[in-house]
């Protein structure tokens, strides 16, 4: 199964998928073809990675970058503000030695 009605994707340009239904654990769906299986739940709305992207590369959505990964996002992970800052948003994580 090439499309998983799952997953919408916005944009062929993007490294991410928007999660079109709560996932749990366990579930497989399809990413770009390929079956994956799903390692943490993922809530409706959330994004899913469409494929691995490393630390530092910016996160895509509707064809534009809206953040960076912050570490190593595995295929098919949940990519949400514990793995990746926002563009557009403050951070509330503060950084490293600050305090």
């Amino acid at each position: 199964m090439r499309y998983d009605p799952k997953l919408l994707i916005l944009n062929v340009a993007d490294n991410v998928a928007i999660v079109r239904t709560r996932l749990k654990a366990g579930d497989i769906v399809a990413v770009s073809g390929v079956p994956v299986t799903v390692s943490a739940e993922i809530p409706l709305g959330h994004k899913l990675a469409r494929c691995p992207i490393a630390a530092g590369e910016k996160i895509i959505k509707l064809g534009a970058p809206i953040g960076y990964a912050t570490e190593a996002i595995a295929l098919g992970a949940h990519v949400h503000t514990h793995n990746m800052a926002s563009d557009y948003i403050p951070t509330y994580k503060l950084p490293e030695g600050s305090l």
